[in-house]
């Protein structure tokens, strides 16, 4: 199974593809799609839109996973965030299988078997779990392998709750 993982954001939206071969995880690629906040937001939608189309062809997920908003202080980051998480499910809308979404608590739960784990723990851990030599930069990159390792540890119970219509 390939998972494509992804980290919304409208500066910086970081994606990862993971793929899972038994109980055994690599990764196939990641990096960020990045956009300038000197233009207006319906260009950086259009070319996270853009972009996640391409990722689409290109590594040819069997599912996309997203990280669900985490709402801050911040509002207007929190709306903008909310826009660019829609055009990355819109993307993924052409795939057989619906997007799934895991909040951060259960994104750091099941990397660190910890949902209160720092952000360095789950980086930590995503470097663990592909087998790579370092943490994977940028942040959101490594933020998306880790949503993409959440989804493949739950695909079993999300597989079945798509069978039977309780998945949310």
């Amino acid at each position: 199974m390939i998972v494509l993982g992804i980290d919304p954001g409208t500066a910086s939206t970081g994606w990862g593809v993971v793929e899972l071969e038994g109980n055994r995880l690599s990764t196939r690629g990641h990096g960020c799609i990045v956009t300038s906040a000197k233009d207006p937001s319906h260009v950086r939608l259009r070319r996270i839109y853009d972009e996640a189309r391409l990722l689409l062809r290109r590594f040819n997920p069997d599912v996309v996973a997203i990280e669900e908003l985490f709402v801050n202080v911040n509002v207007k980051t929190a709306l903008a965030v909310g826009q660019a998480r829609g055009v990355l499910i819109l993307a993924a809308a052409d795939l057989a299988t619906p997007p799934f979404e895991y909040s951060p608590l259960q994104i750091k739960m099941s990397v660190t078997g910890y949902g209160r784990a720092s952000k360095l723990q789950v980086q930590e851990m995503t470097k663990v779990l592909l087998g790579l030599e370092r943490i994977p930069q940028p942040d959101h990159a490594a933020d998306a392998l880790a949503v993409a390792i959440c989804h493949a540890h739950n695909h079993t119970s999300a597989l079945a709750a798509v069978r039977t219509g309780t998945r949310r």
